[in-house]
């Protein structure tokens, strides 16, 4: 097969690249159809449009295929857990011993919320959807955490990666609590991901709260299958507001 397709454009005959996924998808490269042409495609909704290349992830829904660099989603959530799959998500590759290690470290560091943000959410009705209140602390976190900011500063935005990846749970967790009239249940960094998040969902501080395994491992599994969606709605929303400059915990909160 060619690795040129022909367009014909008012007698014109232009020769543009095909591209080939990771998965043997084949796409044609428009890139530079514009600034050779003037012409655009039009192509609503990207129903037949990939928006870049990647190699993270993979999914096909009407075949149940899902892979994460390569990894077939039942090994993953046979063998890790979600915190070694964000690590090979964000990284590459499954971490070493150590790496793992560090890693978790610098997501427990950054689990606590600055008390002045408690002030966000008791300005919310306490009808609000816990999705719109999550929505706007996320945003918020950027005028906490201004030491961090630049999209450009690999070592910058790695630092808002392990605050978002720490904190996500907390914001969450303090966001049904607020729709439930509890008091907000402080992170444990004693507890793994799956159970802090639990423990600051359902605890009081009335009485002892127990976790349930079976809880903590379902909570596990979902969590590693919503990992990463591919290039879905979400993804192209944070990808275009990316390209903005925009700091991180801005194209997330949209």
């Amino acid at each position: 097969m060619s690795d040129h397709a022909k367009l014909i454009l008012e007698g014109r005959t232009l020769e543009l690249p095909v591209v080939v996924g990771t998965e043997q998808e084949r796409g044609v490269d428009i890139s530079k159809l514009r600034a050779d042409t003037g012409f655009i495609t039009l192509d609503e909704g990207y129903v037949n449009t990939g928006s870049t290349t990647s190699a993270i992830t993979y999914l096909d829904g009407e075949t149940g295929i899902l892979r994460y660099r390569g990894y077939p989603i039942e090994v993953l959530a046979k063998h890790c857990d979600f915190v070694e799959v964000s690590y090979l998500l964000i990284y590459g590759e499954l971490p070493t011993e150590t790496q793992l290690t560090n890693f978790r470290h610098s997501i427990r560091r950054h689990t606590m919320l600055h008390e002045d943000m408690r002030s966000f959410y008791n300005g919310f009705p306490r009808d609000a959807h816990p999705m719109a209140i999550l929505s706007s602390v996320v945003n918020a976190l950027s005028t906490f955490y201004q030491d961090a900011l630049d999209p450009h500063d690999p070592d910058q935005v790695e630092v808002s990666i392990m605050r978002l990846m720490a904190k996500l749970p907390t914001i969450a967790a303090y966001s049904f609590k607020k729709s439930t009239g509890q008091p907000f249940i402080y992170p444990q960094n004693d507890l793994s991901y799956c159970e802090n998040f639990l423990q600051m969902m359902f605890a009081v501080p009335s009485e002892p709260y127990e976790i349930d395994p079976d809880f903590v491992e379902a909570l596990n599994l979902l969590l590693i299958v919503h990992g990463d969606h591919e290039q879905n709605c979400s993804t192209s929303t944070v990808r275009m507001v990316g390209s903005s400059n925009a700091n991180l915990f801005a194209s997330i909160a949209a």
